[in-house]
């Protein structure tokens, strides 16, 4: 009788604030060849991140994390825990937590479900949308070093749930008690990747950026087209919580210079918005289902100073799904719909 887990997946974090930690965690993220691709060629790659990004970014990350830290430790770690904890209550197989970077690394926690004695793993990205740099880059390495540790561990993966109709009920529900007070604008701020990235992963290289509306004109493109996954959760966000026309719009955040990166960019929208008139701006990082630096420093704490700034009045960041019942609900339900279309056992 085959032993069952399920492995969720997130991101990561610096084990502290200290700048040699926060280095450490720079260099095994930016240091991912899927995260930076470019230059191809991997010494040039490593200099470029080692060398040129790290040295100049280093100390102002460490800053960064500092402003958004707990006494417990990490956010992102934190909350993570919490989901896992809570998701463990819901269901009999054991619920594993790993971190794409940094700790609880992906070979130990593998390791440890191996010598339990798991033979099959449902891994559970904590992405909804596929992106080279996050989505794939999680479930290659749990690949890799599942086949290293552990050839016969059997992994089934979910796969990005951007327009699942639990997913979006899931979204509303945390939205709606901040869409009760009259708000100007509401802004979808999605983490950013190159545009190159998109026709990367578009293999008939006739779509993405193709198109003038490539984005919701179906096409197979879209299994690996972020910015059409993204199109997708905002509208039928905007359709189920019904917002109006003209009163919504979607940026793209935490971007890197040097090429194109998906635009409009937030920090330009937080100002161009408040220029405008819009004083009360409600804003949501749907990209993220775990509140971390992004979206606790960048848009709660730099967008709003921006945004204010430049004229706007109430700045409002709608929490990600963190912990929220709703959330583990969701989680909860795929789980159980995994365990029934395979008739596992715990």
């Amino acid at each position: 009788m085959s032993q069952s887990a399920i492995l969720l997946l997130n991101l990561g974090s610096p084990d502290s604030t200290s700048v040699p930690d926060v280095r450490r965690y720079l260099r095994e993220f930016l240091g991912d060849e899927r995260v930076i691709d470019k230059p191809s060629n991997g010494f040039l790659r490593r200099l470029l991140v080692n060398g040129i990004i790290i040295p100049t970014r280093v100390k102002k990350s460490a800053h960064a994390y500092e402003s958004i830290w707990t006494p417990e430790g990490s956010p992102l770690i934190l909350t993570s825990k919490l989901t896992q904890a809570a998701l463990q209550k819901r269901t009999a197989l054991p619920v594993a937590l790993a971190m794409n970077y940094g700790t609880p690394s992906i070979p130990d926690v593998l390791r440890q479900l191996v010598a339990d004695g798991v033979t099959r793993v449902l891994l559970f990205p904590q992405y909804p949308h596929y992106a080279m740099s996050s989505w794939e880059t999680v479930v290659v390495k749990v690949q890799r070093e599942a086949a290293r540790l552990s050839p016969s561990l059997q992994l089934d993966c979910v796969q990005p749930y951007y327009a699942d109709a639990d997913y979006i009920d899931a979204l509303v529900a945390s939205a709606r008690p901040y869409l009760v007070p009259d708000y100007d604008h509401f802004l979808f701020s999605y983490h950013g990747i190159p545009v190159r990235h998109l026709t990367k992963a578009d293999s008939s290289c006739a779509h993405c950026q193709k198109l003038e509306n490539c984005c919701t004109t179906p096409s197979p493109a879209h299994a690996t087209c972020y910015k059409a996954q993204v199109t997708q959760t905002t509208l039928r966000f905007v359709e189920r919580a019904g917002l109006p026309a003209g009163k919504w719009s979607i940026s793209f955040q935490s971007r890197l210079v040097g090429e194109p990166w998906l635009s409009p960019y937030t920090d330009k929208e937080f100002e161009r918005l408040a220029r405008e008139g819009k004083k009360r701006l409600l804003v949501i990082t749907p990209a993220f289902v775990t509140d971390c630096l992004e979206t606790l420093e960048e848009i709660r704490g730099e967008g709003a100073e921006d945004f204010k700034a430049a004229g706007g009045e109430a700045f409002t960041h709608i929490p990600c799904l963190n912990d929220q019942p709703m959330w583990i609900d969701f989680l909860a339900r795929r789980v159980e719909r995994w365990q029934q279309s395979g008739a596992l056992t715990g």
